[in-house]
Formats: structure tokens, C-alpha cells, sequence
């Protein structure tokens, strides 16, 4: 399209003609053309304005979504990276929580390392030492040979690791060879003990005789000792606990019923201690039953056995300074060892009878003595086995006591429960020493108790203070180290101790003490009866706990400040006043008693030196007014065993004679 522009305006003035009015109409025909020619441009360039307008507002339009996209996308990698640092975040203290509970756990294994070093060693002592048993019995050293190399190898303890372990491995000719090149290096420290029982932790357990034999046995091999057990082969023995069991190949005979019989001896070691098995073979009924006690042969069962034992010492050829002997089943080694055994190399043997129960069943006919060896007619006297009130019958635990070089008395055996004894006693009282049960340390032991959240000993007490605090999480108490946690264990409870209990609690209104009672026996009557006090008592400020978990036992011991006895001299199984010392807990006894008789003195004596026999309310008193001597009061209760010590003295003074 040409603009208007293009064509050239012509003016003529002239008159019109006829070729004016034609040239006129040219002129309003060229007018009107280029007057639509000026409308149609107007009309295109209106046009062509209006779309350059369309198409600039789309433009903003698609400028304004690729930002909006644009911030939507930001916000969304915004919220991603947050997300992500966040994740990074939790994932550092994961790590760093794995870190600390990984060092923890180093830290554990460390200890249980060295735990495991030093049973191992026991472990490695003792299973060579009971080789050479196997090598006597077998014939191929005697039993000179074998007393001289029992103590090269107790000389060689401290580096007993050293023996080659694929040597053990082999026959009996190979490791005595080995054997054989140990050098001498002079006289070790520490007596040789032999306990002959019927009972043993964790192998066998009917009473506290098993936990009192393997932890004095664990305690005196801690000072140097050498301890070894000897016990039936019962059928429900938990072999899984003895490591390294073997059997001998050949049979070790002993005598019953005039003739000699065959047993089957097993060797190995538990808790660092060794063990040896007997398992008659033709009276292989004996110990084939589902019951330890309790059967009418129970006399001729224990009889054998513990004639079965000392024919075992004497034909391996041990030697030791102490025979341990343990209640009626086993005190027939007493007039047995004298009368028979005394003169077999054994001249230098001592003999030691404890007594944990005076069970009338020790009382039978006299020719019960004679299946295993002894002579009735000679034993049938005042002086010796007769019993004191009924002459007719022999006292078993009467021998035990005659025939013995010491008698140790547990706190347990109360001096009601000793029918027909007393003139026996009060004529060897020059015997008789009393000591409360010994502690299994295996398992009471706060510097290696497995079931604390931190270990602790007298020498490092901070371990407590967090036992503390997890014992109050556990059973939903303010958790405050500082408050004063007052435990107490029982499984019985008479109808006027639990009325102190019950006096002795509302009294003490204290807001930073905290009672935790643990019921062993879950008697519905009782747990009731505390239920109430527990919702009377404001804060919550008293939990009662039932049943019979190991796990909380361990922690109300270690998490607590004082632990609540009803006496200090009921429950032998369950031990509370000495677990308590053990976990630097003090005993407080809820009623106490004046008169204690003479099986009671010395732990009574002890404590009493502790803590005065005084009350839960004095007890409150010292720990606020006086911490640190508090302190150092728990810290030599850990560190005293008293148990152990009246052995020792036991087996000293005897070795002495």
C-alpha cells in the first residue's frame, strides 16, 4: 500500500472545461482513494499497534510465570537443603552418640578383657593341674612325681599363659613332657583347700551352701590360695558352666560295702576354680535322680560319695593343707580321714567341718557307718559319734565335729535348731569359730556387675551416684543423685514387722528421701498393704516393687543409700545386710534386737562398729550432716569381707597345730 504521501497534490485555477471536469473528477476520485489509502494505513498501523501491545503483555505475562517458577523451585531447594541439614545434624549426634557408646563398650571389653585374661589363666592352672591328676590315676607319674609338679606349675601362675595351648590339646605323655621342663623357682605363698560339698554355684544349687562355696573359693584364690571342689555327678549338673570338662580314661576305684567299686572322674574348671566330678558306675543310681535331698538312701548316697573322694585324693596323690568338709552329708570324711586315710601321704592334711543347718536326718543306726569303711563298735561311743540324747542312734554332724580340727558355724544356723549338740559344742568350743555367708563374687561385686549401668568400688564410688539415678528413672522417682534412696528386700514378713514398716515410713516425711521395697514372693496381702502407703505418701516418694528380677535386685543394692533389714539374721539366701556392705549400702535393721547368740557376733559385731546400731532417723542424720564420713564408713564396709576372713584365720590356726 502506497501512502499519500506518493502522490503529488496538482492545483490548477484555470476555468473548467470539459477536460476540467474530467481532471475534476480525477481529482475527487485521486482524493477519495487517498483517503482511504490514509484510512487504511491509519487503520493497519492501529493494528499493527495493537498486536505489538498483544504481544508484549503475553511476554510480561511468561516473564511473570518463569519467576514465579523460578521462586516456587528456590523455595522448594530451600526447603530440601533445611530438610537435609537437619538430617546431617541428627545424623552428627547419632554419631556422636554412637562414638561415646562405642568408647563406652572399648572401655567395657577392656575390663572384661583383663576379667577374661585372669580367668583364663585360672582356667589354664587348673586344667593342668588336674592333668596330673589323670596322669596318676593313669599310672604314668607317681605320686611323688606329681606333688612336685603340682607346685611347680601353682610357682608358675603368674605366667601360666605361656604353656603351649596345642600341647593341652594332646594326650597325657605330650603334656607331661612339657611338664617336665618347668623349672623350680622356690615355695609359693597360700594354702591348698579341698572342698568335698554337695553343692556348688552355678552348677548345683538347692541352698546358700552353693553360693558359699564358690564365693569363699573365688575369695581365697583372690589371696593366693589354691581351692578346689569336688562334688557328686549329678544328672541335672549345668555342665554348660564348666569349661574345659573332660573325662579321665581310666577308672578311679574307691571302697563300699566291702568291695572296691568304679567311678567315672570328670575334671574342668568353674569360675576359675577347679571341679572335680565323681559318677559311681555301679551305683550309678545314686545321683541319677531329679532331686538333690531327699530320698530315703540319702545316708548311703552321701557315705559313698564321700568315701569315693578320699580314695580319688589319695590315689592321684594331691596333698592339700585343708579338707573342707560341709554339714552331715560330707561330715563322715571326718572319722573317715582319721581312722583310715590319715597315714595314705595325707600326714600334713588339716580338716574343717562347716556347719550351715543341724538336720536331724545325720541321725541313724550305727551300722550305717560300716558300708564305708568305719568300725561301728569304735565309733559307737560318748566321746565320739553316740548321739547325746538318743544312745542307741550315731550323729553324723556329731562326728564331723569331733573329728574335725576346726568347726566354722554360719550366721544362719540359729542356736535353737542345735537338738542334742550343745555339750558336743560346749566341749570342742576351743573349735568353734562363727562367720556369716560368704558372697558369690561373681556375681556381687560392684566393680564387675554386670547388671549396673556403671561399675564402681571403694576406691572409685562415683559409678554409684549413677546407679542411683537409673534406679529412679527405672522405677519413675525424682531423679536427683542428691536425694537419699532407703531400699529394702524380703520375701517373708511378719504381720508385726510390716506394721514398723508401714510406722516407720509415714514417720519419715522427709522431701528428699525415696523409698524403693522389693517383695521376692509376691504375696498379694502384702503388696496390698504397702499399695496403700505408696498412695498416701506425697511426691511418690515410695515405690514397691515385685517379683524376682536378678537385674533390679543388683540396682536397688547399688542404687540405694541404706537398705532396710527386718533383721539382720533371717533369709541366709537372700544375704541383704552383706550384699549391702558389699555395694556400699548401709544395713539399718527395722527392729533391733539385743542378745545376738554366739553364730551372730561377728557380723553383728561389725556393723555395729560401722554404724552403732543406730536408726533409720540417725542414719538420715549423718548422711545430711556428715558425707564425707558417711563415705568413708561405706568405702571400708566394700572393702571388709567376713566371710572369708574367719577362713582364713580358720585355716591358718588348724595348719598351725
Amino acid at each position: 500500500m502506497q501512502s499519500a504521501a506518493n502522490f503529488p497534490v496538482i492545483w490548477n485555477l484555470s476555468p473548467l472545461g470539459s477536460s476540467s471536469k474530467v481532471q475534476l473528477v480525477n481529482l475527487k476520485h485521486r482524493k477519495a482513494h487517498a483517503l482511504n489509502c490514509l484510512r487504511s494505513e491509519g487503520n493497519d498501523e492501529f493494528e499493527n499497534s495493537q498486536d505489538k501491545l498483544g504481544v508484549s503483555s503475553v511476554v510480561k505475562e511468561d516473564k511473570q510465570k518463569d519467576i514465579w517458577s523460578l521462586f516456587r523451585e528456590a523455595q522448594q531447594n530451600i526447603l530440601y537443603l533445611n530438610k537435609q541439614r537437619l538430617a546431617a545434624v541428627e545424623e552428627l549426634e547419632k554419631l556422636k552418640k554412637e562414638k561415646t557408646e562405642l568408647l563406652e563398650k572399648i572401655k567395657q571389653l577392656e575390663a572384661e578383657s583383663q576379667t577374661v585374661i585372669k580367668k583364663d589363666k585360672s582356667a589354664l592352672l587348673w586344667e593342668l593341674l588336674l592333668r596330673i591328676d589323670s596322669m596318676v590315676i593313669n599310672g604314668l607319674i607317681g605320686i611323688e612325681e606329681a606333688s612336685s609338679m603340682r607346685q611347680r606349675v601353682r610357682e608358675h601362675e603368674g605366667n601360666i599363659s605361656e604353656f603351649p595351648l596345642d600341647v593341652l590339646q594332646q594326650g597325657d605323655p605330650q603334656v607331661l613332657a612339657e611338664l617336665r621342663r618347668f623349672p623350680n623357682k622356690g615355695k609359693r605363698n597360700g594354702l591348698h583347700v579341698i572342698h568335698i560339698c554337695t553343692e556348688m554355684d552355678p552348677l548345683v544349687s538347692v541352698g546358700p551352701l552353693a553360693s558359699y562355696v564358690t564365693g569363699l573359693s573365688s575369695a581365697l584364690q583372690g589371696k593366693g590360695y589354691l581351692v578346689e571342689v569336688i562334688l557328686p555327678k549329678y544328672s541335672t549338673l549345668d555342665l554348660d558352666e564348666v569349661q574345659g570338662l573332660r573325662e579321665i580314661e581310666a577308672d578311679a576305684y574307691s571302697y563300699f560295702n566291702g568291695q572296691l567299686h568304679a567311678n567315672r572322674i570328670w575334671n574342668g574348671v568353674v569360675s576359675g576354680i577347679g571341679v572335680t566330678l565323681i559318677q559311681p558306675l555301679y551305683y550309678g543310681s545314686m545321683f541319677s535322680r531329679d532331686k538333690v535331698y531327699g530320698y530315703p538312701d540319702d545316708v548311703d548316697r552321701f557315705a559313698y560319695f564321700s568315701r569315693a573322694s578320699l580314695d580319688y585324693i589319695a590315689k592321684s596323690g594331691k596333698q592339700p593343707d585343708v579338707l573342707h568338709i560341709h554339714n552331715w552329708q560330707t561330715a563322715i570324711v571326718g572319722p573317715l580321714f582319721w581312722d583310715v586315710f590319715v597315714n595314705q601321704g595325707l600326714e600334713g592334711t588339716r580338716i574343717l567341718l562347716t556347719c550351715q543347718g543341724f538336720d536331724s536326718k545325720c541321725l541313724v543306726p550305727p551300722e550305717k557307718l560300716e558300708p564305708c569303711g568305719l568300725d561301728p563298735a569304735s565309733l559307737h561311743r560318748t566321746d565320739r559319734l553316740q548321739d547325746n540324747t538318743d544312745q542307741q542312734v550315731v550323729n553324723l554332724l556329731k562326728g564331723g565335729i569331733v573329728y574335725s580340727n576346726k568347726v566354722v558355724i554360719m550366721s544362719s544356723s540359729p542356736s535353737k535348731s542345735i537338738p542334742g549338740l550343745e555339750p558336743t559344742l560346749a566341749l570342742h568350743k576351743e573349735k568353734l569359730l562363727f562367720a556369716p555367708f560368704g558372697l558369690n563374687n561373681s556375681k556381687w561385686d560392684p566393680s564387675t556387675d554386670v547388671y549396673l549401668p556403671e561399675n564402681y568400688s571403694a576406691e572409685d564410688l562415683r559409678g554409684k551416684s549413677i546407679c542411683k539415678v537409673e534406679l529412679q528413672r527405672q522405677l519413675g522417682l525424682v531423679e536427683d543423685a542428691s536425694s537419699t534412696i532407703v531400699g529394702c528386700i524380703f520375701s517373708e514378713i511378719s504381720d508385726v514387722d510390716l506394721e514398723s514398716l508401714k510406722s516407720l515410713i509415714r514417720s519419715t516425711k522427709k522431701n528428699d528421701v525415696q523409698f524403693v521395697i522389693m517383695i521376692i514372693n509376691e504375696d498379694q496381702m502384702i503388696i496390698k498393704e504397702l499399695e496403700k502407703i505408696q498412695d498416701e505418701i506425697q511426691g511418690g516418694n515410695l515405690k514397691v516393687v515385685t517379683g524376682n528380677s536378678e537385674a533390679v535386685s543388683h540396682l536397688v543394692f547399688a542404687g540405694s543409700d541404706i537398705m532396710l533389714c527386718l533383721n539382720f539374721f533371717q533369709d541366709p539366701l537372700l544375704q541383704v545386710p552383706l550384699k549391702a556392705l558389699r555395694y556400699g549400702t548401709a544395713p539399718i535393721e527395722l527392729n533391733p534386737q539385743t542378745g545376738h547368740v554366739g553364730t551372730h557376733e561377728q557380723e553383728a559385731n561389725f556393723i555395729n562398729s560401722l554404724f552403732g546400731r543406730m536408726s533409720l532417723s540417725q542414719a538420715l542424720d549423718l548422711i545430711k550432716k556428715d558425707g564425707r564420713l558417711w563415705k568413708l564408713k561405706m568405702m571400708e564396709a566394700m572393702e571388709k569381707d567376713l566371710c572369708c576372713d574367719v577362713h582364713v584365720s580358720a585355716y591358718t590356726s588348724i595348719k598351725n597345730l
